[in-house]
């Protein structure tokens, strides 16, 4: 049988981190529903702590997740969840960000702006990338 997945980061400020790889990739943040959270905490299942304010709307404070706009079936969900500690050391795993028939040096400019570092251009043969890391030091390489 063969399986789905998605993607989780760890995150210091998921529903931030979300924001900024649904605006780097053209994504879609997942919308909430605040009327379930409330009810939640209104039934004991969750607690006000569990909860907070993210422009303006109520969330659950342990994560946001982000998807394609086409859907699920066109990629997997990348979920941030929040975690206590920073990070310490290079990610074993990242995304290759492929923009097909855009400029990826555009890209790149445009990211860096958003608050992307740059950290190194990469090239095995004819194929060329550039390795960035997002604002919470997550790295990413951008590549046509």
């Amino acid at each position: 049988m063969a399986y789905t997945f998605q993607v989780t980061v760890d995150s210091a400020d998921p529903h931030t981190l979300a924001d900024w790889w649904a605006d780097a990739l053209g994504w879609e943040v997942e919308p909430t529903d605040d009327t379930f959270i409330r009810r939640m905490i209104a039934e004991g299942h969750a607690s006000e702590d569990d909860a907070t304010t993210h422009h303006g709307a109520l969330v659950w404070k342990a994560g946001a997740a982000i998807r394609h706009p086409e859907g699920l079936d066109r990629a997997p969900r990348i979920l941030f969840q929040l975690v206590p500690e920073p990070k310490t050391a290079k990610n074993r795993a990242h995304l290759d960000v492929r923009t097909g028939a855009d400029d990826a040096q555009a890209v790149v400019d445009r990211l860096i702006a958003k608050g992307a570092t740059f950290l190194h251009h990469g090239r095995q043969g004819p194929h060329t990338w550039i390795t960035l890391a997002d604002p919470e030091n997550n790295e990413l390489c951008v590549s046509q």
